[in-house]
């Protein structure tokens, strides 16, 4: 820093200044004092404010700050990114010049500066990067000056030139995984190599082994853990074993999942009292199998659910647990934790109990085969499928009977059903996808929820009467700011959304969902709910669900996919067994804490890879249908366009240059007003386009407004 640029600064830390004051303060000749003050204002030294002169980002001098925070950078796009405290205390804005070179999923120490640009923002500075991630997908381009580069997915305009050696072979628009093998003090700098060749970025198969390499999934089981799990190749129950436990053999216990289920966790049964029911949920004793300290729960515990993307799965178990000895497949036995529940006639649970058992299922049910059933259609002839269920059929009418019951109780409570859209992607032989599918739920998949919720709420009030150390499922109750937010959108959209206190009840808001249901603007309404949301997450304290209005949750009926399902697994067998509370909390407590907190990180990277996975395979089916027209439903509107969902749950960007004629005005985040030739457009209503671009590699599609 010269001389001129010390003085200039000095001044301007005592007081905003002019640069006539500047002038007249330093007595410098005017030429030369403009151009050493825009020289400090495009290198982020000063900033302009209300006409004066103050310290820029580049000055971090913050004396009531800590010397550094350590972060993670979480965003990066050519001119900005964003951090992540590690205290969990939010966000922390870096600009582009005070990057230099960090890379997302870098440690980093960040500088907090005495002057943001936006008055009562966070933002810093990168002081030093503590822990370098330096493993990225891509796709494969060219820099400015035409050479080799690669983009890493997710830092748009951000590029690296490719070393020669590695990158034999590669194509423009391939997708690639690479490392950075030299980092510079800004990213034009950084150099990379290419490690992993996937394939065209044309294509959503290939794109989507890049996410997986990209976020270090583990897709291939270490060697040890094979070995253990090939002790149960074509494995069959061990007789002594059975001979400990309840043997339920004799019941009619069946399984009810999609056509395609390989890993299937759950059976039920079903028995119509006096004065009630008896319920039987009986799930798979995955906790038999994988021990502690084995390299088989090692490997569970790092994974901690299965990702299923597309017509794939990367499994949390191998194949010989998840799709064998631990599947409750169809007339074979299998060993099972049994939840045995006594209901009353209007479907409250009375008593319950836990129990290790012995299962054969009947017969491996589908959905849509139940829902043919319970809901059959006129002239349709069902004669195969009642042979088929023959062994259970008796139990079908009486299982709807009780679900109606408990979805009386659920609604009374004021349980919230949030209509998600979730797609089915339907893909032909080269994994291509050729057609996507809104995804309904019949009777027979709300049901069965409904009887798992049963089991997981049961799971959960033992191990909270019991004192035990324990993962909990729970959702907290909304943010009260969030809330009020929400509460002025929806007013905006003309519901009746006037709260009687910041945080709503959940009849509230199930009045909400309900009222919405079926209409056009229920996309926006129940996703704009779901937003305003806590997140979901896993806990070894009993702090309740706010969404299923439930004191008591868990996670007790997926193992074969879910670490916390087996976790607790692992602690009722000790309850049952006897074990004191005060053992349990000295063997269970620390685990149940390092199980929750893992189980909720790897679940979030889990559904983020479902969801982009998704984009991919969403993009790639409507690069198919270039040029088509469809009418969809405005779903979100911002001010550089809105945001058009078709009824197959495709979305898509229409920008606000299309619509408007003038600089366009968006009201209330709900609506979109062109001042020019006042048409406006609205959450909820409907829009007719055309496909426009459809980017496999970006997961992105942009829609063309069609004037109708």
């Amino acid at each position: 820093m010269t001389p001129l640029q010390k003085s200039i600064l000095n001044a301007v830390k005592r007081r905003p200044m002019t640069l006539r004051e500047l002038q007249n303060n330093l007595q410098v000749d005017n030429s030369r004092l403009r151009t050493t003050v825009s020289a400090m204002v495009a290198t982020g030294e000063l900033s302009m404010r209300n006409g004066t002169y103050v310290p820029g980002f580049a000055t971090y001098e913050n004396a009531a700050a800590p010397n550094t925070i350590p972060c993670t950078l979480v965003k990066l796009a050519a001119r900005f990114g964003f951090a992540s405290r590690d205290d969990g205390e939010g966000d922390i804005f870096i600009p582009g010049r005070a990057l230099h070179g960090a890379m997302p999923n870098d440690k980093i120490n960040v500088k907090l500066f005495d002057h943001p640009r936006v008055e009562g923002s966070s933002e810093g500075e990168v002081v030093e990067v503590t822990v370098p991630n330096n493993r990225f997908a891509g796709t494969v381009c060219l820099s400015e000056d035409g050479r080799m580069a690669v983009e890493p997915d997710g830092c748009r305009d951000v590029k690296f030139l490719l070393a020669k050696q590695g990158s034999e072979g590669v194509h423009l628009g391939d997708k690639v995984g690479f490392l950075i093998t030299h980092r510079g003090n800004r990213h034009s700098d950084h150099r990379a190599a290419v490690v992993e060749k996937f394939g065209s970025s044309d294509y959503a198969s290939e794109c989507a082994k890049a996410i997986l390499y990209g976020r270090s999934v583990r897709q291939e089981f270490p060697p040890e853990v094979l070995e253990e799990a090939r002790a149960y190749d074509n494995a069959t129950i061990d007789p002594a074993e059975a001979a400990k436990r309840l043997d339920l053999r004799g019941i009619p216990i069946f399984t009810i999942d999609s056509a395609e289920t390989k890993d299937i966790d759950d059976a039920i049964s079903l028995q119509k009292l006096d004065d009630g029911y008896e319920l039987g949920v009986h799930i798979a004793d995955v906790s038999h199998y994988v021990r502690p300290g084995s390299a088989l729960n090692e490997e569970a515990f790092e994974r901690a659910t299965s990702i299923y993307y597309a017509d794939k799965v990367i499994p949390m178990l191998p194949t010989q647990l998840s799709n064998g000895i631990c599947s409750l497949n169809e007339g074979e036995d299998r060993l099972a934790f049994s939840c045995l529940m006594r209901l009353d006639e209007n479907g409250e649970i009375r008593s319950y109990k836990f129990v290790k058992s012995v299962i054969c299922s009947r017969v491996k049910g589908v959905y849509k085969e139940i829902n043919a059933l319970l809901e059959p259609e006129e002239g349709v002839d069902l004669t195969d499928l009642k042979t088929k269920y023959e062994a259970v059929l008796d139990q079908l009418p009486t299982m709807d009977e009780l679900y109606r019951k408990r979805l009386v109780l659920r609604k009374a409570r004021g349980a919230m059903d949030i209509e998600s859209n979730e797609a089915k992607l339907v893909m032909d032989e080269n994994g291509r996808c050729i057609d996507i599918v809104k995804r309904d739920r019949g009777t027979s998949e709300c049901m069965i929820e409904e009887f798992m919720l049963l089991a997981n709420q049961c799971a959960a009030n033992a191990g909270r009467t019991n004192k035990a150390p324990f993962v909990y499922r729970v959702h907290e109750a909304p943010d009260a700011e969030k809330m009020e937010k929400l509460s002025a959108t929806l007013l905006a959209c003309g519901l009746n959304a006037k709260f009687k206190n910041p945080i709503p009840t959940q009849l509230e808001l199930a009045a909400l969902l309900d009222e919405t249901r079926g209409q056009p603007i229920q996309i926006p309404v129940h996703t704009g709910i779901l937003r305003s949301m806590q997140k979901a997450r896993y806990a070894p304290q009993p702090l309740g669900h706010y969404g299923l209005v439930l004191a008591d949750y868990a996670h007790f009926t997926s193992p074969i996919r879910r670490y916390p399902d087996l976790a607790i697994h692992r602690i009722l067998t000790e309850m049952l067994n006897g074990v004191s509370a005060s053992q349990l909390q000295r063997d269970f407590n620390e685990f149940a804490q390092q199980a929750s907190e893992k189980s909720s990180k790897q679940e979030v990277a889990a559904v983020r890879i479902e969801r982009d996975v998704e984009d991919l395979y969403k993009a790639e089916y409507m690069h198919n249908h270039l040029g088509e027209v469809y009418t969809g439903t405005v779903a979100g509107i911002t001010p550089r366009g809105v945001f058009v969902e078709l009824d197959n749950t495709v979305e898509g960007f229409v920008p606000a240059a299309q619509l408007c004629k003038g600089e366009p005005q968006v009201i209330d985040g709900v609506s979109m007003l062109d001042p020019l030739t006042g048409k406006s457009w609205m959450l909820g209503s409907s829009m007719k386009i055309r496909v426009a671009a459809a980017d496999v590699a970006l997961g992105r599609i942009d829609f063309e407004y069609m004037v109708e």
